[in-house]
């Protein structure tokens, strides 16, 4: 089980990999960041276990890693702090 803290930096995670759905991106990092942002919301329905979660994010973290650049400031922002908060969450669970 995920605790109420996981879940919200779970779900701030997402929220930053949606705010740059909103954003004018390259098309290449549009690309990695939309299968991230569905990935991570895939980690957010139901009540999934810590196991499941902890892959979602795992997954994301992979995605990211092919974002060098997305043309937009405010979105490499937004990458930086998913690529923080999916290393936060990903010890996190470890620990857990």
């Amino acid at each position: 089980m995920v605790d109420a803290e996981s879940r919200d930096m779970v779900a701030e995670l997402h929220g930053h990999l949606e705010a740059t759905a909103e954003l004018p991106v390259t098309t290449e990092a549009s690309r990695w960041l939309g299968e991230a942002e569905a990935v991570v919301g895939d980690a957010r329905r139901g009540d999934p276990p810590a196991s499941v979660v902890a892959k979602r994010v795992e997954q994301a973290r992979d995605l990211l890693s092919h974002v060098e650049a997305t043309g937009s400031d405010e979105a490499d922002e937004h990458v930086d702090a998913a690529r923080d908060l999916v290393e936060r969450v990903l010890e996190r669970l470890d620990d857990g």
